[in-house]
């Protein structure tokens, strides 16, 4: 493991944020490093070209040298020209808290999307970051037509990253469409869209594998173990199935290049029926990771969509702390995917979300309407049928457009 040390810094005016160090701290442990020290740095302004004081600097380089790292990682970003001063004082690699969740980000991708937008947010991140010292950046590109001064390697690496650049963002609007053919099918399927949302590492994977019944979906204890959207079918309690996806999860300070890439991923949200905001009853941070969740959903446009409130992980709490959690949030649903505790509760909840869209129906359908009967089964969620002499009567939910294409269908 690459050994690290870990740089928070503020204004002597602000308040110390410990909890995104310690997320930090995460982070890095999940991109496969080990934390050996962690500096909280005060100063009276910003550095714009250090970020921190040139003494804090020399202790760090000191420290760097002392305990062998392997890195220094900054919790804020840092910008192209700070890096290369750092770089010229610190004895290690320089990261700032963006790169090192690209990083995160490049060993999770799975689908070839995921890949893809993971390498266009790091070209995006690296283009204004390319730099050159000495000779090295001097080299002229040879070749018939190439004599005299040439093009120099920096300009010529930045002149294939654009290129590379402007090839991914096709790929990926090609992605995009397809993406939205495939959501557009979806919606022929007369099954509700939910999606499951929420803060990094808050048990999304888990719950929607506790709703299935099945461990299809890759769920780990560490951040970001979930990048490629997965949707899987639900069998609801009062019959019929709805479609639940996982999403990637959110965290504080995400990188804007991040949401830019991932903005076809993050869609699946602005066209569910219903959001699952699910989080981590049991984390101190829970209140500042609601905030950044429900921001990021206000920024999809989302806000307007159905949002049940889902407290997991609660056999982590006492019973004092969950009556507690209950009192302050009567709304919310609160369960456990891993002891798969009031799973049933929260999808009646759901059902009852729903059902502003997809409202359940009746209809009796007589003998010479029963050759209609394939066209419930495409078009609404049957939920129940029951012959009588008077003919087979249908309980089902629909939305408005399709009620009113069965009924026209039936007349």
């Amino acid at each position: 493991m690459e050994r690290v040390i870990l740089v928070s810094a503020c204004l002597k005016t602000q308040r110390q944020n410990e909890k995104t160090l310690q997320e930090l701290r995460r982070l890095a442990h999940t991109a496969g490093a080990e934390v050996v020290y962690m500096y909280r740095v005060r100063v009276e302004a910003f550095n714009a070209a250090t970020l921190i004081g040139k003494g804090k600097l020399q202790e760090i380089a000191l420290q760097t040298t002392t305990l062998k790292a392997d890195g220094v990682i900054f919790d804020d970003e840092i910008s192209p020209a700070q890096q290369n001063n750092l770089e010229e004082i610190l004895p290690a690699k320089v990261l700032d808290r963006t790169r090192l969740i690209l990083d995160i980000f490049a060993q999770r991708a799975r689908t070839q999307e995921g890949k893809l937008q993971v390498e266009l947010a790091q070209l995006k991140y690296l283009l204004p970051r390319l730099s050159g010292r000495g000779a090295a950046m001097m080299q002229q590109k040879g070749g018939i037509g190439m004599r005299g001064p040439g093009e120099r390697k920096l300009e010529y690496d930045r002149r294939r990253l654009r290129l590379r650049i402007s090839r991914l963002e096709k790929e990926i609007e090609a992605v995009k469409a397809g993406r939205s053919l495939r959501r557009q099918r979806r919606s022929q399927v007369p099954l509700p869209q939910i999606a499951l949302v929420g803060y990094t590492n808050a048990g999304k994977s888990t719950l929607l594998n506790a709703l299935t019944q099945n461990q299809s979906v890759y769920a780990d204890d560490k951040l970001f173990a979930t990048l490629d959207p997965t949707t899987r079918r639900v069998h609801m309690p009062s019959g019929g199935e709805m479609l639940f996806t996982d999403t990637v999860g959110f965290i504080q300070k995400l990188p804007h290049s991040l949401v830019t890439s991932f903005r076809a991923t993050l869609e699946e949200t602005a066209f569910a029926d219903v959001i699952l905001h699910v989080q981590d009853a049991s984390s101190p941070n829970r209140r500042e990771q609601e905030a950044t969740v429900l921001q990021i959903i206000t920024d999809l446009k989302a806000e307007n969509i159905p949002l049940i409130p889902v407290f997991n992980k609660t056999d982590l709490l006492s019973p004092g702390r969950l009556e507690l959690l209950r009192a302050q949030h009567p709304q919310a649903v609160f369960v456990s995917a891993l002891e798969e505790a009031n799973l049933t509760a929260l999808l009646r909840r759901v059902e009852q979300a729903a059902s502003y869209k997809w409202k359940v129906r009746t209809l009796t359908l007589r003998t010479e309407q029963l050759q209609h009967l394939g066209v419930f089964y495409e078009k609404a969620l049957v939920i129940n049928r029951k012959e009588t002499p008077r003919g087979l009567i249908l309980t089902f939910m629909a939305t408005e457009g399709n009620f009113e294409s069965l009924k026209h269908r039936l007349a």
